[in-house]
C-alpha cells in the first residue's frame, strides 16, 4: 500500500493530482483530498497541545452500542470465549472471530486491531506489517484527534514488532517511518528510519520521495530538489517526482526549472483536465 505527501502547492492541483497517480511510493494507499487530514494528524501528535490517545477500551464500548443487538450480542458470547482461555496459543483463532463481526459490522479500526492482536500471537512479520498499514491508513483519514493517536501507537506496535522479526523488510521500514512522522511525537525516529535506507541505498526511491516531501514541508528546498532529482535520475517519467521536484524548485527561487518539469508532468499524466490546471498554476510561475 502506498500514500502520498505535504503537498502545498496550489490545493486543487494538487487533488488533481493525486487523483491521477493517487500516490506511488510510501504505504499505505489513501485517498485523495486526505493531505489535510494527514496534516492534522501530524501536527496534532507533534505539537505542544496535551492531546492524549483514546483507549482501546473506550473506543470498543462506544463501538458495541452502535451494533446491532445480534452483532453486540455474539461479540459478547466470543468475548467470554476468549475470557476463558487460558492458553494464550489459542486466543489467535478466538480474536480472528471478533474481527470478523467487527469488519463486518463496518468497524475497521477494531476489526484491525483484533487481527494485530492475532497477528502478534502467531509472530507472523507479514500479518502484522499488513495491521500496521491499515491502522496508518485509519489514522491519515480519521477526524478524531484522540483516535489519529491511538491508531497511530496501534500501528507503530505492529510495525516494530513485525521489524523485530524481519529487520530487512524495507516495506516495513517505510511504513514504520511514516507512522512515526505523520502520528507520533517522535518524528525524528521515522526521519532516522528514512536516512538509514538511503545510507545503504542512496537512490531508494520511496525513501526519497518521503524525505524529499518532508524537507518542502519544512522549506528546506534545496534538499528537497536533491532528494526529488534523485528519484528522477532513476525514474525520469516518475509523475509525483516530476510534480514535487517543481514544487521544490519553486520554492528554491527557480521557476523556470520549475515550469519545465511540469510541462513534463502534463506529457505524462497526459490527461485533459490535469493539463489545463498544471497550466493555470504555469500562468502564476510566468
Amino acid at each position: 500500500m502506498k500514500a502520498a505527501h505535504y503537498i502545498t502547492i496550489a490545493v486543487a492541483v494538487t487533488l488533481i493530482a493525486l487523483l491521477y497517480w493517487g500516490g506511488n511510493t510510501i504505504p499505505p494507499a489513501k485517498k485523495p483530498g486526505a493531505d489535510k487530514q494527514q496534516a492534522n494528524a501530524g501536527q496534532m501528535a507533534q505539537g505542544p497541545n496535551t492531546m492524549k490517545p483514546a483507549s482501546f477500551d473506550s473506543l470498543n464500548t462506544a463501538s458495541i452500542a452502535r451494533l446491532p443487538k445480534t452483532a453486540a450480542d455474539t461479540v459478547k458470547t466470543i468475548e467470554n470465549e476468549l475470557a476463558a482461555i487460558r492458553d494464550s496459543s489459542r486466543m489467535a483463532v478466538v480474536f480472528y472471530k471478533l474481527s470478523g463481526v467487527w469488519g463486518r459490522n463496518k468497524f475497521p479500526a477494531i476489526a484491525n486491531f483484533y487481527s494485530g492482536r492475532a497477528a502478534k500471537l502467531e509472530k507472523s512479520g507479514k500479518k502484522l506489517t499488513f495491521a500496521g498499514q491499515i491502522f496508518l491508513e485509519l489514522m491519515q483519514n480519521e477526524q478524531n484527534a484522540s483516535v489519529q493517536l491511538w491508531e497511530a501507537q496501534e500501528a507503530v506496535s505492529c510495525l516494530e514488532l513485525s521489524g523485530s522479526i524481519d529487520p530487512t523488510n524495507e516495506e516495513t521500514k517505510l511504513a514504520l517511518a511514516t507512522a512515526y512522522i505523520e502520528g507520533t511525537k517522535e518524528p525524528m525516529r521515522g526521519v532516522q528510519i528514512l536516512r538509514d535506507i538511503t545510507a545503504q541505498k542512496p537512490d531508494d526511491v520511496p525513501a526519497n520521495m518521503l524525505l524529499g516531501r518532508m524537507s518542502i514541508q519544512s522549506g528546506q528546498f534545496d534538499k528537497a530538489v536533491k532528494r526529488f532529482e534523485t528519484v528522477l535520475n532513476k525514474e525520469p517519467e516518475n509523475k509525483e517526482a516530476l510534480y514535487f521536484a517543481a514544487q521544490a524548485y519553486e520554492g528554491a527561487g527557480d521557476k523556470k526549472k520549475a515550469i519545465e518539469l511540469l510541462e513534463k508532468c502534463k506529457v505524462v499524466v497526459n490527461d485533459p483536465q490535469f493539463s489545463k490546471d498544471v497550466d493555470a498554476k504555469i500562468n502564476t510561475l510566468k
